[in-house]
């Protein structure tokens, strides 16, 4: 009798994001579509002096991860505690430079001997603070849910970027965990033959300095086994390619564009103060 095996299953690391859930709907859209909607908020964030704009577009950029973005714990955290520390953190940061002569006829916010923190200094660190926050949280919105080859692949198909240039990003961004994973193969020898170097920060620089020619090393050795694989397959030959997975641009990309341009429309209207104080 024959039995007969399934077929073991194949990963391929190039291939696009598994589909997700509709309630995580952002994994879903097409990167370029979450990149489009949040850079025009961006752009304008840069401008704007107040702290109730940036703030808002924090809470906004919050929501839409929560509702619509699959996250582990750690990122949770990262978000709810890494986030808001950095705001004040930086935002005391530049309240401490602000020149006093500048902000010397509003309220003493702290003083401590001869030197004295005015309300409004807090007022501009934190506005500058609170923008470089909504700034990174609104990145969030499709660096959280959107991988580097989805990106090259959209745009390849979307942006029509020459697919010569495309993948050879995607190329260099699969050197980044070979990289690690030869590292950790390099220091495993290192420890297997002794090399340990002692301890404390000076012989951490030695060994990270002898890890150097070994990756560099490997890294030359792959990206010519990749140079020849290119070559042989008559890669950049034509001027075009057949694409093997597609990343659609869907209605329901233009529809989150549509709705992320009147949220933030909503915002700048209803809190930026349009007339100078």
């Amino acid at each position: 009798m024959t039995t007969i095996t399934s077929p073991v299953p194949v990963i391929d690391p190039y291939a696009p994001t598994a589909p997700a859930s509709a309630w995580r709907f952002l994994h879903a859209l097409n990167p370029l579509s979450k990149v489009a909607a949040v850079a025009p908020a961006m752009l304008l964030l840069v401008l704007v002096r107040d702290l109730a704009t940036p703030a808002s577009f924090i809470a906004l950029a919050y929501a839409i991860i929560l509702v619509g973005a699959r996250i582990t714990p750690r990122t949770a955290a990262l978000l709810f505690l890494a986030v808001p520390v950095g705001v004040v953190v930086i935002g005391f940061g530049f309240s401490v430079w602000v020149d006093a002569a500048l902000v010397d006829d509003t309220a003493p916010f702290l003083q401590i001997g001869s030197w004295t923190l005015f309300s409004g200094a807090v007022e501009i660190g934190f506005a500058t603070a609170l923008r470089l926050g909504a700034i990174a949280a609104l990145a969030l919105v499709g660096g959280l849910t959107t991988s580097g080859p989805d990106l090259v692949r959209s745009s390849i198909q979307q942006l029509r970027v020459p697919y010569r240039v495309g993948y050879t990003a995607l190329a260099a961004f699969r050197f980044v965990p070979r990289f690690g994973h030869e590292l950790a193969v390099i220091r495993a020898a290192h420890r297997v033959r002794g090399h340990h170097g002692g301890r404390g920060p000076i012989a951490r620089i030695a060994r990270g300095w002898g890890y150097i020619v070994p990756l560099l090393a490997g890294a030359i050795r792959h990206a010519e086994r990749v140079a020849l694989a290119m070559d042989a397959r008559a890669f950049g030959a034509h001027p075009t390619r057949t694409e093997r997975h597609l990343v659609p641009f869907r209605s329901r990309d233009i529809v989150f564009i549509a709705l992320f341009f009147a949220a933030s429309a909503t915002i700048f209207i209803a809190l930026f103060p349009w007339q100078p104080a």
